[in-house]
């Protein structure tokens, strides 16, 4: 078996609370080739790629390079491209999308009041198909081009809004992806949970099957989220939402953990714990690399709360 395929079915390792964390994605279209390091090693001005990673620094934006699934010849410095800004957070999730020449402008951007959710007017709203980015790169890990490459092929031809992604992170997950606006992210997937994912988006709910987390958030999060969900049966993706979290370092004996509450927009709370925990079985963080224990996101409680005990 190839190490790609060994990677994919490694279905031992849990998928809750391992998306890549980003409150605000900034999605800009590059053609041609990508690198490892896709910003500064494509077809992209490396000096803007530079910029662009200073200038998110700490802001929840998070950026990305996409382009159409297929042949990925270089269309020129001067072509337009398309660029998305999505703002993920519950009850406050959009998209925003426009078509530039100069990825430069880019740099003009408040990505501090993006970060936040304010996009002030930018650009025009996003009304078409939930954009679906599926990890591609070949050159940050091989896995993610032989898997990933297939599923945003067929994403397309099927009718999709589907994009290549650079990197989501979770390479051991691939094919991986995510999905717009809510941005929840996958991982081991097929074309099928692909396409009720992208559906349920659409009508404002999410598929947890496969599910890594939803990007708005950190791993614990991500992970209570998901175990609230499939405790109560909800699907609405905006239904629930963080209202506090508190971390325990590490003591003697005791992994590090979080305690966390998760409001519903119905009023109803729950206190959930949440464990890092060494996994069992070695698995390669990315295809060809080592096997080492990953760090798993294991929820241990889960407690209904009052509404008032909540928010006290």
């Amino acid at each position: 078996m190839s190490t790609c395929a060994t990677a994919s079915r490694m279905a031992a390792e849990p998928l809750a609370g391992t998306a890549a964390t980003a409150l605000t994605w900034l999605l800009i279209e590059q053609s041609g080739p990508w690198g490892a390091q896709a910003l500064t090693d494509s077809h992209l001005d490396p000096a803007v790629g530079r910029a662009l990673e200073a200038a998110v620094a700490d802001t929840g934006v998070r950026v990305a390079l996409i382009r159409r699934p297929g042949r990925h010849a270089d269309r020129g410095a001067n072509a337009l491209r398309r660029v998305f800004l999505a703002h993920t957070a519950p009850g406050r999730s959009w998209i925003r999308t426009a078509r530039i020449a100069d990825p430069g402008t880019l740099l003009q951007l408040d990505f501090a009041a993006l970060g936040a959710g304010t996009h002030g007017g930018l650009w025009e709203p996003y009304a078409g198909r939930p954009p679906v980015l599926v990890c591609t790169n070949g050159k940050r890990d091989r896995c993610c081009a032989v898997l990933g490459r297939p599923l945003a092929a067929e994403l397309a031809a099927d009718g999709m809004e589907a994009w290549e992604v650079t990197h989501i992170g979770g390479h051991r997950f691939s094919p991986t992806l995510f999905v717009l606006p809510y941005g929840y992210a996958y991982g081991r997937a097929e074309a099928p949970l692909v396409k009720d994912a992208v559906v349920a988006a659409r009508e404002g709910r999410v598929v947890t099957d496969h599910c890594r987390g939803r990007s708005t958030w950190d791993r614990p999060a991500q992970a209570a989220d998901l175990a609230v969900r499939d405790l109560i049966g909800e699907d609405r993706a905006d239904a629930l939402d963080v209202a506090r979290t508190e971390g325990h370092p590490a003591g003697e004996g005791t992994p590090p953990s979080w305690t966390l509450t998760l409001a519903h927009t119905d009023g109803r709370a729950w206190r959930v714990t949440v464990e890092q925990r060494a996994g069992g079985t070695a698995a390669p963080a990315s295809c060809g690399a080592s096997a080492i224990p990953p760090a798993l996101m294991s929820v241990t409680d889960i407690t209904a709360l009052t509404p008032a005990i909540a928010v006290t």
